[in-house]
């Protein structure tokens, strides 16, 4: 039994008669005096299981990579493409729809995944989008026409949309609060990881001559299933799930698998059944609509929103893009395929980098610096476009692995962040199914926006799209300062008073909480 253990028999022998609200504010306060080191060092299962969810996100971030890069496989336009003299080029078209069509799957996925979750658990559900995410990849591996591979791409991107949500939605429930943001921040890590593995799988079967330069790197996506197979039936489920179905002694059993079956969770456990009580009386019920109601739907735009800023940054062009983009700015195959590489590897190490900084300079500060470094990258870009040198055009490139710094160490984990602590506890999974969901609009919109505007037989753009996402990146980011909220360091109880009194996004860090605990 460590001190604070110790300190709360003590407090349990001066006050017998403690209300479930006091053991909720005081296993707050608990939370509170925790740091990350003691929390990873205390709670390594829960540190675990975190990532392990979140590493669902890795087959999300291969296939948002791959997708894009592929088109700059010379065997891939070669069997789906058509030639243009010498070269084999893919129709703006059907590259839209390549792109695009898994983002009409994750939205049907995210929405379906908030359904499941709230009915068969967090496990099972994780379980269903791999399934469905099997399916998909056989269709992508073994499809010799345009329509079959877009069916394939259709089915994985409903699996993906699992994914993206599981992860986020996971994390967030079970973790204690010094280490919420850094660990549903590890979604974005997946994703990633799995675009630098993307890239690399790309290097490595790209300049193949046969049809397995494309089918290979979609086959490899089978590894990340097969992982996720293996540790799934020993994983916990949430506790929250368990207590919204009315089921305390699940969620007890839960907090055991997670804490250690010696821990104390009896205060843990008040604190979640207090705030799903609450949660459900604000509510009123847990439906799809309410989310779109009262303060809810502050919380669900905000959920959106930072998604959106996401992609009107420019992320679609500046990662899945970017091995094309170098092919058409003149630079060799071989070569792109090595800044492609560079592009994801970079973005690994702002990730790193950011989980240091959100606990210290916060979520809000740090995803406005984001967006304001960003918009002036892609304006920087825009700029050396119309400069007719070969030094500006690896000077474009060299904008793209910037922008790809900035974003992973900003933005990129902090909208998962956000996301997750942003949700009232009843209706998280809806919440983060509609972001998921969202997001997945802004992909179809946005591939299919760049495939014309970057393909030589459409608008041709090439670095000039720069200019574009710059005066997006500026909206973005007038809307960022306005509406990001700083919940860092705030449980769920907290954050849902501060949104009940209705305090402004730019006021929330300065908040102090009323204390009722003698």
């Amino acid at each position: 039994m460590d001190r604070s253990e110790i300190e709360m028999r003590v407090f349990e022998d001066k006050y017998p008669d403690l209300t479930i609200d006091l053991k909720a504010e005081i296993a707050a306060i608990e939370e509170h005096k925790q740091s990350v080191r003691q929390v990873l060092e205390k709670n390594p299962r829960v540190v675990f299981w975190c990532l392990f969810f979140a590493f669902s996100a890795v087959g999300w971030g291969f296939d948002a990579q791959v997708n894009g890069a592929m088109i700059g496989v010379p065997q891939f336009r070669s069997v789906f493409g058509y030639s243009i003299g010498s070269e084999s080029v893919l129709p703006a078209s059907w590259q839209s729809a390549f792109n695009s069509v898994s983002s009409v799957g994750q939205f049907f996925g995210g929405l379906a995944c908030s359904w499941f979750s709230d009915r068969i658990g967090r496990r099972w559900t994780l379980f269903l989008g791999l399934m469905v995410v099997t399916g998909g990849i056989f269709g992508e591996v073994f499809a010799s026409t345009r329509v079959a591979f877009l069916f394939g791409r259709l089915v994985l991107g409903v699996g993906l949309g699992f994914h993206l949500t599981i992860g986020p939605l996971y994390a967030s429930e079970i973790a204690p609060v010094a280490l919420r943001g850094i660990v549903t921040g590890g979604t974005n890590m997946a994703i990633c990881t799995g675009q630098l593995l993307s890239n690399a799988v790309i290097k490595g079967f790209g300049e193949r001559r046969d049809p397995w330069a494309f089918r290979g790197p979609f086959a490899v996506q089978w590894l990340f299933v097969a992982i996720m197979l293996l540790g799934l039936p020993f994983a916990p489920e949430s506790p929250w799930y368990f207590m919204r179905q009315g089921d305390q002694a699940g969620a007890e059993r839960s907090l055991k698998q997670l804490y250690g079956t010696d821990a104390d969770v009896r205060y843990k456990l008040a604190m979640i059944k207090r705030t799903v009580e609450a949660d459900i009386e604000l509510s009123g019920s847990t439906r799809l609509v309410q989310c779109f109601q009262g303060t809810n739907l502050v919380r669900t735009a905000i959920s959106v929103g930072v998604f959106a800023c996401q992609h009107l940054s420019g992320i679609i062009f500046a990662l899945g893009y970017s091995t094309y983009f170098f092919e058409l700015a003149g630079i060799e195959v071989s070569h792109a395929l090595d800044l492609g590489v560079g592009v994801t590897a970079i973005g690994v190490v702002g990730c790193g980098i950011a989980w240091s900084l959100m606990n210290n300079w916060g979520r809000r500060n740090l995803f406005i610096l984001g967006m304001v470094s960003m918009t002036s990258v892609m304006l920087l870009m825009g700029i050396l476009d119309v400069i007719p040198t070969k030094g500006a055009k690896w000077g474009q490139a060299s904008c793209t692995v910037v922008y790809a710094f900035f974003y992973q160490a900003t933005i990129g984990p902090l909208a998962f962040s956000i996301l997750g602590e942003t949700s009232t506890s009843a209706l998280r999974a809806k919440t983060i199914g509609l972001a998921t969901a969202c997001q997945a609009v802004f992909g179809i919109v946005f591939n299919i926006a760049i495939a014309y505007m970057m393909n030589p037989d459409s608008g041709d753009l090439n670095g000039k799209v720069g200019f574009v996402f710059s005066g997006l990146n500026a909206i973005a980011t007038l809307w960022s300062w306005a509406y990001v909220p700083e919940l860092k360091g705030r449980t769920f109880a907290e954050i849902d008073t501060m949104f009940q009194n209705n305090v402004k996004a730019r006021h929330m860090a300065r908040y102090q909480i009323p204390r009722t605990v003698p």
